[in-house]
């Protein structure tokens, strides 16, 4: 961790391994690296899960709530596959609801082919996926964000909810899995219409930055696109470069807007609105840097970037470990709050814990976060 600012905004690496001892923890009951994968854990299984999965022939993955909170769960439904597959269990698996074609691109759906499946089947998702999907279903795994804590294990904290969910199912199967840090997926990418669209302008290329606006809590939540132009100014002057900024915003109610502002000195700028995850999950890929709030695009783009590419998320109230994927170019920069919710693993909607001030997204000054940005660009650790 670095300071940027004497307003006590920090700076935390993707790859930052967390002590056990630094933050508030529950014990995960085992030390992983000294069971082997598919040893039974030194904790009882949920017998009745066991059970009930066992004898099921198909497997439904159904997500119908918030795209952060989809993608952060995915670890759990990639847990569920591999204790079947270290199991010998054989299931189809298919993905339904809003989000069927991003799970698809993870490969988690890629078992082999079961000839004759039997009827019993499990639904995995959220809670509303659960209840839109799980009729008939003779078992059903809610992954909710709130339900696994920060486990520790081997001396070191597992803080990112991918971790926290995998991890949990894994106990509750009573298996060492084979799944090691970091426990998110990725997911491939190719191209599609918008990103050829964008390369025949010659939109593609250069300098590239996303800057994601999209969130479900704007008020709180939204750097805006004012500040981005200004970060985004400061890193191509720096660069001695002309950048082009995309502006990602997620405003679909007049369906898919695509606008050009005219060139300032240094950026060019780009608005994309209502554009489809699926579509810009291709298009991140193609890009120097992103940068976003702690929203579900954010995580898409370090889920579907290269290591060698930096996304940056920024927390003011939030825990910024929780809330990161926990691949090791998915990097934070967080404010106190933050950070004490971080240390302390709570949330300040849930625990009902009131800040000392009003902490808003303009807690991060665009000159600062240039400077983060610039030594990221630079392969430098800040």
């Amino acid at each position: 961790m670095t300071a940027l600012a004497p307003a006590g905004i920090r700076f935390h690496h993707g790859s930052l391994i967390i002590p056990a001892g630094a933050v508030h923890t529950t014990p995960l009951g085992y030390d992983r690296a000294s069971v082997p994968v598919g040893a039974p854990l030194p904790l009882a299984a949920s017998a009745e899960l066991v059970h009930r999965l066992s004898g099921c022939g198909e497997i439904v993955v159904a997500f119908e709530g918030k795209l952060g909170d989809t993608l952060l769960a995915l670890s759990g439904v990639r847990a569920v596959l591999d204790w079947m597959r270290l199991r010998s269990v054989r299931t189809s698996v298919r993905a339904v609801g809003p989000y069927a074609g991003l799970i698809a691109r993870t490969g988690l759906l890629a078992q082999p082919p079961v000839t004759t499946p039997h009827g019993r089947r499990a639904v995995i998702g959220d809670r509303a996926g659960v209840e839109a999907h799980g009729s008939e279903t003779v078992v059903s795994l809610v992954l909710d964000p709130a339900a696994p804590p920060c486990w520790s294990s081997d001396g070191r904290a597992h803080p990112d909810l991918p971790a926290r969910h995998y991890l949990a199912v894994e106990r509750r199967l009573g298996i060492r899995l084979p799944g090691t840090a970091p426990f998110a997926p990725t997911l491939a990418t190719g191209p599609n219409d918008l990103m050829e669209e964008l390369r025949s302008v010659g939109w593609l290329g250069g300098l590239t930055i996303a800057a994601i606006t999209a969130t479900s809590w704007p008020e709180r939540k939204d750097y805006t696109a004012q500040r981005y132009i200004d970060l985004a100014e400061q890193i191509a002057e720096a660069q001695q470069a002309q950048a082009r900024l995309l502006l990602i915003g997620g405003n679909a109610e007049d369906g898919l807007r695509v606008s050009a502002e005219a060139p300032r000195r240094h950026v060019q700028v780009l608005h994309l609105d209502g554009v489809p995850a699926e579509q810009l999950a291709g298009l991140f890929l193609h890009c120097d840097l992103v940068v976003g709030n702690d929203t579900g695009l954010t995580h898409l783009a370090a889920m579907t970037r290269s290591p060698e590419r930096p996304v940056i998320g920024l927390y003011a109230r939030h825990s910024h470990s929780k809330w990161r994927t926990g691949l090791p170019h998915h990097h934070a920069v967080a404010t106190d709050l933050s950070d004490r919710m971080h240390q302390g693993d709570l949330c300040p909607v849930r625990d009902a814990v009131p800040p000392d001030v009003d902490v808003h997204m303009d807690a991060f000054p665009p000159s600062e976060l240039a400077r983060v940005c610039l030594d990221l660009l630079n392969g430098v650790w800040p």
